[in-house]
């Protein structure tokens, strides 16, 4: 694939964590930039330190479970300039630790509305223009999540798993179809981003009271769990684009949990709910 520089590439999500570090990344090596979040004073603050890098960008307050303001947006992208050749699907939250039999309906609409049909819509609003610019590529934010199931993340892992599959499909429709257009899954590990916190803030603007073992379980997450970087994280993504990798696996966490659930895929399950009930009590 060679080199972002120069290219339009569009990230969501980009108000903080990864999708901050992306935009980031992608600036220091010369992509011009379209950038969304909700967030959006978090958004400008991105915006304005991709601004001081050099790099010409915009943002936009977009919520990427809506369809139509997804769709609308591909077209302010395009039309402000004139192409875009990439999208880096990435907005996402965690939803929260509760198990499928105590989970409300609301989370699973929710999170997969976000983490998603998120990524659907944003596939499918700019997929056209990419295979137009003749140099496209798709790059979506899946997890350790979507190779690995894990106990009380129900939603996100129904989530991440979807993200996996319909990426897959994607790649091999352009392959099938000789399309100029890449793409990536993406699986991160641990990556020190406010997720975990921000899914006990959220849920406490909705009204819900937090339980101890919840914020024992926030802790361990930023603790123990989320460790790697999101600049590492970032750079990691963005050369394996670069490299044009199907698959991009970040952290060693990943790597490891990976080979498991291909060593063993009858018995990781077990395993993984003896070490969640370790780990979190």
């Amino acid at each position: 694939m060679g080199s972002v520089s120069g290219k339009v590439a569009v990230v969501t999500g980009a108000a903080s964590g990864i999708g901050r570090e992306l935009a980031l990344e992608l600036a220091r090596r010369g992509a011009i930039l379209a950038l969304a979040d909700v967030d959006d004073r978090g958004l400008a603050q991105t915006e304005g330190r991709v601004r001081a890098l050099g790099a010409e960008a915009s943002g936009s307050h977009l919520d990427v479970s809506n369809r139509d303001d997804v769709a609308t947006f591909a077209d302010d992208v395009v039309a402000r300039f004139g192409v875009v050749h990439q999208i880096y699907n990435n907005a996402g939250i965690s939803g929260g630790s509760h198990s499928i039999l105590d989970s409300d309906y609301a989370v699973f609409d929710r999170v997969l509305g976000i983490n998603l049909w998120g990524v659907i819509h944003g596939t499918k609003a700019f997929l056209p223009h990419l295979i137009a610019s003749g140099d496209g590529h798709v790059i979506n934010i899946s997890s350790l999540n979507g190779i690995m199931a894990q106990p009380e993340l129900g939603p996100y892992c129904t989530a991440k798993f979807g993200v996996r599959g319909f990426t897959e499909t994607l790649r091999a429709e352009m392959l099938a179809d000789h399309r100029p257009v890449a793409v990536t899954v993406v699986h991160p590990g641990g990556v020190k981003t406010n997720i975990a916190s921000a899914a006990l803030a959220q849920a406490e603007a909705r009204g819900e009271e937090p339980t101890d073992r919840d914020r024992v379980r926030v802790r361990t997450y930023n603790d123990k769990l989320l460790k790697l970087p999101a600049d590492k994280a970032a750079r990691t993504i963005i050369d394996g684009v670069e490299a044009g990798r199907a698959r991009v696996l970040v952290g060693n966490d990943a790597k490891t949990l990976d080979l498991l659930v291909r060593a063993a895929p009858r018995f990781y399950t077990g395993l993984i709910a003896k070490y969640t009930e370790k780990i979190f009590g």
